[in-house]
């Protein structure tokens, strides 16, 4: 059935069942493969997104979920202050080891410091407990959090 989806500040027409999952149309139809498959259940975060500015699961959210509602993927995250900000420091930080999780960090960490501007160690680690890093990057991600939210501090 033909819907049209807002993704990174653009409407995008796709014909998908209103239960199809996001990922699913994301990558397939509309080739943004930054959103990664994980695990296909909402549990390790490679899939992450964000609707109406809140970090979701992609594989797990349907397309009737977030008709109507702006969904940003990592493609378009560095779209604004903020987006940039924590791309810069990831890579200021070295951040990524393999990279495979990186798009669904970069998102959670985005709507953590949209909520929270200046997180605490604490902040941070229950925010981003959903994104699983084989790799074992945490204290990377930790440091870049905290680095971005340093720089987009307003400074006198």
């Amino acid at each position: 059935m033909p819907m049209t989806l807002h993704i990174n500040e653009h409407p995008v027409a796709v014909e998908a069942s209103a239960d199809t999952p996001l990922l699913w149309v994301l990558r397939d139809e509309l080739g943004l493969t930054g959103t990664k498959y994980g695990c296909g259940m909402g549990l390790c975060g490679a899939c992450t997104v964000q609707v109406s500015g809140q970090a979701v699961r992609s594989c797990v959210t349907t397309l009737a979920a977030v008709q109507g509602k702006p969904i940003t993927t990592i493609e378009g995250i560095g779209h604004d202050r903020l987006g940039r900000a924590v791309q810069e420091a990831w890579l200021a930080l070295g951040v990524p080891q393999c990279g495979y999780c990186q798009a669904g960090q970069i998102m959670s960490a985005v709507s953590l410091l949209h909520g929270s501007p200046q997180p605490t160690d604490a902040e941070i680690d229950a925010a981003m407990a959903g994104n699983l890093c084989r790799c074992g990057t945490y204290p990377r991600i930790r440091a870049a959090i905290h680095q971005a939210a340093q720089a987009l501090r307003p400074h006198p």
